[in-house]
């Protein structure tokens, strides 16, 4: 959490020293600090366009006439941090053509500490062609090796496909192009975010860009839109508005507390889209003391009623709900468990539900996509009850067929995958036939396991569309939760359909 300078002022004249210590300023004195900002952070054009004789980096003189140390040292003194940007290239992306960090990686990152660095955005411009994770890896060294603790934003403009290899080199990383101050680009940018969930968790970021509220744009309704979408996503909140001319309304908004609180979440699981149907997006967020936030987010043009169950959101079989409206603060009851609700267009309404007690399983032998579940997510798409895992929305799969069998009952998954159920401990046992789905598996790979609370009871091994189906029996006496894991198989989350078909629970 914090501001960038760049979708404010690009490169020109007003992104000085007199601005970013204005900032540090009102992160102070607007509540912005107390809300969870902490980063100020410098983007393009704050260096000369040549380095000294000794290939250092130089601070342009008329921008910060203090040099960046002494920036740095007033953000500091606020009790803040403080961000720095250079390019993965030979120069950065700005067309005046700033030395890029190519080359110079542990000389930068040396000088970076000197200044007193917090967090560094590395940019892919001007990259002669060098492979993307070599180069992004290099720098993330060299960061290491000053022995100061730097947050590394990969900004790599999701080329390369960096949430696969990225989580070992940074802490954050691009996963579009850069957004723009439209309802289009912004909407865009999200639906591309939004299949990436599996790869974001604690330490390791999709990053869908910096925040465009209050640049005026977009209407209020849009840009709530967008801080929730943001929010949900577990995405970074880096505010990208002049802040010394912001409006109360854009304070409000970025200062939210029940809004930002699902962005911190200390889970740290990014939100799933449940459905997305003729414009009309659920998405739900699981949070770590058991509450679900569910966004329901209206992409026409024109008001329309949005639906979803607290069956599909993971919380079903839990009445009666409290429901609290994270932007209105109203706060409801809900005992039907089914939420539906009147969203003006281009808005979201965001709700952060508590359920109610957990209920045991019935006694005798029970289809296990029967009962609800306690959590849930996967890969692509929802997790899907008595269907295959068709990747978009719910009710999108077919017939569950492993190997040419086909089942009834069972639960259709994309990997990575986990599903859970509260057992309380009045369970024996469980069977199910795991295997890769047929649809659209040519090169499906992965690995089923079962666990009681955190004992693993039952592992698949791998399996590949050309396995039939492999019965796995699992002692749950005792437990307290079951959960299903599916697993990549090793060639990465492609075409990985799985399935635990016909699964039966026993309980007393």
């Amino acid at each position: 959490m914090g501001f960038n300078n760049w979708n404010s002022t690009h490169c020109r004249a007003e992104f000085n020293e007199a601005m970013v210590k204005g900032i540090a300023d009102l992160f102070v004195s607007k509540g912005l600090k107390a809300a969870g900002y902490q980063y100020v952070n410098l983007d393009d054009c704050w260096a000369l366009p040549n380095r000294d004789a000794s290939g250092n980096l130089v601070p342009d003189p008329v921008r910060f006439p203090n040099g960046i140390k002494a920036v740095a040292d007033y953000v500091h003194g606020k009790g803040l941090k403080f961000g720095i940007y250079t390019s993965a290239g030979t120069k950065t992306c700005d067309t005046a053509g700033f030395p890029g960090g190519l080359g110079h990686e542990q000389q930068d990152a040396n000088l970076f500490a000197s200044f007193g660095v917090d967090y560094l955005k590395y940019d892919n411009c001007n990259n002669q062609g060098v492979d993307a994770k070599k180069r992004y890896t290099d720098m993330g060294n060299a960061l290491k090796n000053t022995g100061r603790p730097i947050v590394y934003s990969l900004c790599e403009w999701g080329q390369n496909q960096p949430w696969t290899w990225a989580a070992d080199v940074g802490h954050l990383w691009r996963t579009t192009g850069d957004i723009g101050d439209s309802w289009s680009s912004m909407i865009g940018i999200a639906h591309a975010n939004q299949q990436l969930a599996a790869y974001a968790g604690p330490g390791h970021w999709n990053d869908p860009d910096m925040l465009e509220v209050g640049n005026g744009g977009m209407t209020a309704a849009e840009y709530r839109t967008h801080f929730s979408l943001w929010s949900m996503m577990s995405a970074p909140l880096l505010i990208g508005s002049d802040l010394r001319k912001a409006t109360t309304e854009t304070f409000d908004i970025l200062s939210n507390p029940d809004v930002i609180a699902l962005d911190q979440d200390p889970l740290g699981k990014q939100g799933t889209v449940v459905s997305a149907n003729g414009g009309q997006v659920v998405m739900v967020k699981e949070l770590k003391n058991g509450d679900r936030a569910v966004s329901l987010t209206n992409e026409n043009g024109s008001t329309a009623t949005l639906s979803t169950t607290m069956d599909a959101l993971g919380n079903g079989n839990r009445a009666p709900y409290s429901l609290k409206d994270l932007w209105s603060k109203a706060v409801t009851t809900n005992t039907t468990g089914n939420i539906s609700v009147s969203v003006p267009a281009h808005a979201t309404v965001v709700y952060r539900i508590t359920p109610g007690p957990l209920v045991v399983p019935p006694s005798g032998t029970t289809p296990l996509s029967s009962l609800s579940w306690t959590g849930a997510s996967s890969g692509w798409g929802p997790v899907e009850k008595d269907r295959s895992n068709g990747e978009q929305a719910a009710g999108d799969g077919r017939t569950l067929t492993v190997n040419g069998a086909t089942y009834a009952k069972g639960l259709g998954v994309h990997a990575a995958s986990s599903i859970s159920y509260h057992l309380g401990g009045v369970c024996t046992a469980l069977t199910v036939d795991v295997g890769v789905d047929d649809e659209k598996s040519s090169n499906g790979s992965v690995v089923f396991q079962i666990y009681r609370d955190a004992v693993k009871v039952a592992d698949s091994g791998l399996l590949t569309t050309a396995d039939p189906a492999k019965r796995l029996t699992a002692d749950l006496t005792g437990g307290q939760t079951l959960k299903l894991v599916v697993t990549d198989g090793g060639n990465g989350i492609n075409s990985d359909h799985a399935d635990w078909a016909a699964p039966q629970l026993t309980c007393n």
